[in-house]
């Protein structure tokens, strides 16, 4: 509560920031700094130094700030200087975040994980070193996990059993097997239109296939300890006024498995019409009453209960991503706390066959014409051998894989020195027996 007092103490002394890619989320991050009091970027590191120094003039910066910062094409040497504080990572690749992540750790710096392909293929880990290391290690607020994890915190706190918690997308069956030539239908707009906006097709096309929301619901469940589907997301179409209705155990009318899990629902009917009251963009969570007084306050303060009176939701429409992310930056620099962090392995995105793939075809990654990230339980991956999305790229398959089935470690080849195929292992071998402990997996 007292956030803004501990920054406007700091004159003279502002919090310190390396940002790490300055694409649309590190675009809008920055166009938040000029009106920040003591909050400072001080390097910017963006393989494309030019596009980075004009997203800042882009987002409006003077020019005197613009030339007191400076632009490099090196992560690395960001991160390890003197004048830095906090590390924003936005580069989207899980690599380079994995890696940022941990020279971060080394050089006792913060961290802010917008990467969250990074944080779902290796997050637990990366975690458990940053504690070890005396910083923070934090998902990014503004983004959708962060808040989803906000509303989790509240509602825990409050007394309340949390549900089901997630986010609103865009989805139709068919999404799937979309590909970067498809994806501008969706959107509804032209590949034309598309260029001229500067939006990657591939990256764009991780939102309509799935792959996004598997990510997202995985770094939820990890970071608040709930369960994911046992075969993926189901996106049911659903409006705010419907969340506590839908959202709900099936022995109840509802269509989840078991409560408090992580689930995304869609703005579209299965015959693509809008649903009503959709939250697309927003984030939600539906909470279970304790006892017969609180379920008749859902009534009365109108939260649009479900039929029994005792699952109600409490949602926010919107998400600001970038915008946002100075919650986070200061969270983790004035108060030494992160905004989500992961705290168990429960859920994982796999890579999951889009088309029938053949022998010697090289998987092309997240977004890609190959493969889409499906969530499963973190239990359920370990004990088949599933292939992370992460991990999806630029690998060669050793033998076909049909669609729709899950690509496996054994299914692929990998260099035997690669550092992150090691590190993600050995996080796997660490949460085993974690797993079959808690009876999720057999010893």
């Amino acid at each position: 509560m007292f956030l803004y007092s501990k920054l406007m103490e700091r004159r003279g002394a502002p919090v310190r920031v390396a940002l790490i890619g300055a694409g649309k989320f590190g675009s809008m991050f920055l166009s938040q700094v000029p009106s920040t009091p003591n909050l400072k970027v001080t390097v910017i590191a963006d393989l494309r130094v030019d596009a980075a120094r004009a997203a800042c003039r882009s987002v409006g910066w003077p020019a005197d700030r613009v030339a007191a910062t400076d632009f490099i094409d090196d992560g690395s040497a960001a991160i390890a200087r003197d004048d830095v504080d906090v590390v924003v990572e936005a580069t989207g690749h899980p690599r380079a975040g994995v890696r940022h992540a941990r020279e971060a750790f080394r050089h006792g710096k913060h961290i802010v994980m917008v990467n969250v392909e990074a944080d779902v293929l290796a997050g637990v880990a990366l975690a458990r070193e940053a504690a070890s290391a005396g910083v923070v290690y934090t998902m990014a607020y503004g983004d959708q996990p962060a808040l989803v994890a906000e509303l989790v915190e509240w509602a825990r706190c409050c007394g309340f059993n949390v549900t089901a918690a997630g986010k609103g997308t865009k989805y139709a069956p068919h999404y799937h097997g979309s590909t970067p030539d498809t994806v501008w239908t969706q959107f509804g707009i032209t590949p034309d239109e598309a260029r001229a906006a500067g939006m990657n097709p591939k990256m764009f096309n991780s939102f309509v296939d799935g792959t996004k929301s598997g990510i997202e619901m995985a770094a939820i469940a990890n970071a608040c300890e709930l369960a994911v589907p046992s075969d993926g997301l189901g996106f049911f179409p659903c409006g705010a006024h419907d969340l506590a209705t839908v959202l709900r155990p099936r022995e109840l009318g509802g269509r989840l498995e078991r409560a408090g899990v992580t689930e995304v629902v869609s703005c579209l009917e299965p015959d693509g019409r809008w649903v009503h009251g959709h939250i697309r963009n927003g984030v939600y969570v539906v909470m279970e009453a304790p006892n017969d007084y609180a379920a008749a306050c859902f009534a009365q303060y109108r939260l649009d209960p479900d039929p029994t009176g005792r699952y109600a939701a409490l949602y926010r429409p919107f998400h600001l991503i970038g915008l946002e992310l100075n919650m986070s930056i200061l969270l983790a620099a004035l108060e030494g706390k992160a905004t989500g962090t992961p705290r168990v392995f429960a859920g994982d995105a796999v890579a999951c066959a889009k088309k029938d793939l053949a022998a010697g075809e090289t998987l092309d990654g997240e977004g890609g014409y190959c493969v889409w990230g499906k969530l499963i339980p973190a239990a359920r991956s370990l004990a088949e051998g599933a292939l992370p999305i992460g991990l999806a790229q630029d690998v060669t398959l050793r033998g076909p894989v049909r669609a729709g089935e899950v690509v496996t470690w054994a299914d692929v080849d990998f260099a035997a020195d690669d550092e992150l195929v090691a590190y993600r292992r050995a996080m796997e071998d660490a949460e085993r027996p974690k797993l079959a402990e808690r009876g999720e997996l057999a010893a």
